[in-house]
């Protein structure tokens, strides 16, 4: 397919195909996405454990993780403008390439034998930036590419297929670190990329938001004049935007965590590569649980009490997981399965919940604005916690952080303006749920 025809395929996508076609459409892209997960979680376990082996160090971790996270932060608001915008199959194209592209360049510097701690730094930051485009891309076509009543189960699919990635990623990660040099883990990923990319150029039709004369045209202005209109829906709906500051402080408590797994594994139990991959692969076995529980579930009628009892839950098997006695190691697979059955039920209602809410042509700048305002909060942690880890260990970040889970989830039970959110509407105005519906800013797109 030439440029040209991808262009021309591109403009006959300003409306959804109808009926029952939806899933035979989006299949495909479910399936890159996939892949190319695959092969970034791959290179993910591989880089950190090269890391961790390498400096011993938590807060050269935690330099290395906020440079995936400083995109997102400095970049997202102004991203999710571009995206609402801009063709979405397009944009998740280009970013795809990106990440292969920086992956090669890794690839290289490991088989020369030049690569240095800063490299994989700036890499992770290149491939942080083109993620950026396309989370949001990928979010706001699948708003119109799935029926509404259908994106709760779809929510729990993607967690489960998540917890089976963090299952087998890191088993495979460990194995192929034994037979392979670094290169050949990352050609991996290169390899997958590619599949993802041929799959949305031939085979993918995404919908595009009906074009406003607005949506024509970028320039400076424009796009901060997006921003202000993204925050200023947010800051006046209290509901939405106390999740969105539960999220923060949650993000902020729980982020050291993830990043200080490692060092936790060799400096607090004493263990190597083989047992920081069964942690993950417990993670994600408890993804997978929870994902099909929410797949055939659906979860609570108000969303958000399953958001919420997901953070609770997630509270719990952290700080099952930091007070257990170094000796016991078999007992935090326990805790980290906890953690990632929870997460999963959290994470795969939240995203459903927040795209009934948001009309699909705002999604890109409100759901950016979103994730740029909770990521921000993530460095504030990290930094934090590495010389406490560094002096003290590194139990102390779980023991924090699952208590903080706890305080965060009762707190959004108890209060009125987020545990009634599924029943708001723009604003945070309570209505009937009929009456809610029948104003709902997401109409079904693909009748049954």
């Amino acid at each position: 397919m030439t440029e040209t025809d991808l262009q021309a395929d591109i403009a006959q996508q300003d409306e959804p195909p109808l009926g029952k076609g939806w899933l035979r459409n989006y299949l495909p892209m479910g399936i890159g996405q996939i892949v190319s997960l695959v092969g970034s979680a791959l290179v993910q376990f591989a880089l950190v454990w090269y890391v961790t082996k390498q400096t011993g160090s938590a807060t050269v971790l935690a330099t290395a993780t906020t440079a995936a996270l400083v995109p997102n932060i400095l970049l997202g608001p102004f991203v999710g403008a571009l995206v609402d915008r801009w063709n979405r199959k397009l944009v998740m194209i280009i970013a795809d390439f990106v990440v292969a592209l920086a992956t090669v360049v890794l690839a290289v510097l490991f088989s020369t034998g030049a690569i240095q701690i800063w490299h994989i730094i700036a890499i992770l930051l290149t491939r942080s930036a083109a993620g950026v485009f396309q989370g949001p891309a990928r979010t706001a076509a699948t708003t119109l590419m799935v029926p509404k009543e259908h994106l709760s189960r779809l929510g729990g699919v993607n967690q489960a297929v998540d917890g089976m990635i963090n299952v087998f990623s890191p088993a495979l990660g460990a194995l192929l670190l034994e037979l392979l040099p670094m290169q050949g883990v990352l050609a991996v990923d290169i390899a997958t990329a590619a599949i993802a990319i041929s799959l949305m150029i031939f085979l993918v039709k995404v919908p595009q938001p009906k074009a406003t004369p607005k949506s024509t045209k970028v320039t400076p202005k424009s796009l901060m004049t997006d921003v202000r209109e993204a925050a200023h829906y947010i800051v006046t709906w209290p509901g939405l935007l106390l999740l969105i500051l539960m999220a923060s402080l949650l993000n902020m408590f729980l982020a050291p965590g993830g990043n200080l797994l490692p060092l936790h594994v060799t400096s607090f139990f004493g263990k190597g590569v083989q047992e920081l991959a069964w942690l993950q692969v417990a993670t994600g076995a408890g993804g997978i649980v929870g994902g099909l529980v929410l797949g055939v579930w659906g979860g609570f009628k108000r969303r958000v009490w399953t958001v919420l009892m997901g953070i609770i839950g997630i509270g719990v098997g952290m700080l099952t997981f930091g007070l257990i006695p170094a000796n016991r190691y078999a007992w935090s697979l326990v805790g980290m399965g906890t953690v990632g059955l929870m997460a999963s039920l959290a994470n795969g209602s939240l995203g459903p919940l927040l795209q009934t809410k948001v009309p699909p042509e705002v999604q890109g700048r409100v759901f950016m604005l979103l994730s740029s305002l909770t990521l921000a909060m993530m460095p504030i942690g990290l930094f934090l916690s590495a010389p406490i880890a560094d002096h003290f260990g590194t139990q102390v970040s779980y023991i924090v952080g699952g208590s903080a889970c706890l305080i965060i989830g009762f707190f959004g039970l108890m209060d009125k303006r987020v545990n009634t959110l599924d029943l708001q509407k723009e604003g945070g105005v309570i209505v009937k749920e009929g009456e809610l519906e029948a104003k709902s800013p997401i109409k079904p797109e693909f009748p049954l």
